[in-house]
């Protein structure tokens, strides 16, 4: 079991400075990847749902493959290299963690959508969504990204790149408040672009925070990549394909019961995707 140790190397305030400068360069990273996507198909940028599957899918993976470019960046610059990615196959107890993972995220965003409901707590849409729309094929194609490139791009940088960085001066569970604290905030500014209050802007930005949290927990706990990017495919996978099933049964427009259900899952997959 991985022990709940603390490494200072670095002080507090550089190592979070550096952990900061890293999370902000994946975002500069991602816009300079998807820039050709945008070139070759401005539309995205006006009305992506009215553009190809292609380039709607195009332009996703390529903000994914600027996650890796920026970590694999920094690798080189301080001479890291990649032995310093903890990418193993996971042991039964690992796969055990997973399954932890996918539940516990599942029931915590059940939750926080339950509460939303009922505080009648406003929401800001998510990027992502504006690339689907209702489009199912869509929504299956996303579900094929999420487990190639939305999952690990995303444990690469922000857990074993990002987290990781902030042992050098926290404990592990200081360094998974800390980089859960960090991925919320940078997706502030994508969230307060499609809002129209604070308030809309901060559900989706803490519960971001919570679901990195939980990512975060499990690769502290087992020093395994995999195991995080194994939890979050399946639980983004899951949430879109509830998604796809609601659209496919017509859940919107159904019986109080079931339209129930599809405002739950729609919330769960407006607060809970991030990019």
């Amino acid at each position: 079991m991985a022990a709940f140790t603390r490494r200072r190397s670095d002080g507090p305030i550089y190592s979070t400075l550096v952990a900061v400068g890293l999370a902000i360069f994946g975002i500069v990273a991602q816009q300079m990847t998807t820039l050709p996507a945008f070139l070759l198909d401005p539309a995205l940028a006006t009305a992506p749902t009215e553009t190809s599957i292609a380039s709607r899918a195009a332009v996703l993976i390529l903000g994914f493959v600027g996650f890796f470019v920026a970590g694999g960046i920094y690798l080189a610059v301080t001479d890291r290299g990649w032995s310093y990615v903890d990418l193993r196959w996971p042991t039964r107890r690992e796969w055990r963690y997973v399954l932890a993972g996918v539940g516990g995220g599942i029931a915590f965003y059940i939750l926080i959508s339950l509460i939303v409901q009922v505080l009648s707590l406003p929401s800001a849409e998510n990027q992502v969504s504006t690339y689907i729309g209702n489009d199912q094929t869509m929504i299956l194609v996303m579900i094929a990204i999420v487990f190639v490139f939305n999952a690990p791009a995303e444990e690469f940088l922000y857990r074993n790149i990002v987290q990781k960085r902030l042992y050098d001066a926290f404990s592990r569970l200081q360094a998974v408040g800390i980089a859960s604290v960090i991925f919320g905030l940078i997706h502030f500014p994508v969230y307060a672009a499609l809002s129209e209050s604070l308030l809309a802007t901060a559900v989706p930005v803490a519960v971001v925070m919570g679901g990195a949290a939980i990512f975060g927990f499990l690769y502290a706990k087992t020093d395994n990549l995999l195991v995080p990017i194994a939890a979050h495919a399946v639980f983004n996978g899951v949430q879109f394909g509830l998604v796809y099933i609601a659209l496919e049964y017509d859940l919107e427009t159904a019986e109080q019961s079931t339209s129930l259900l599809f405002d739950t899952v729609s919330l769960v997959v407006a607060v809970a995707l991030p990019f």
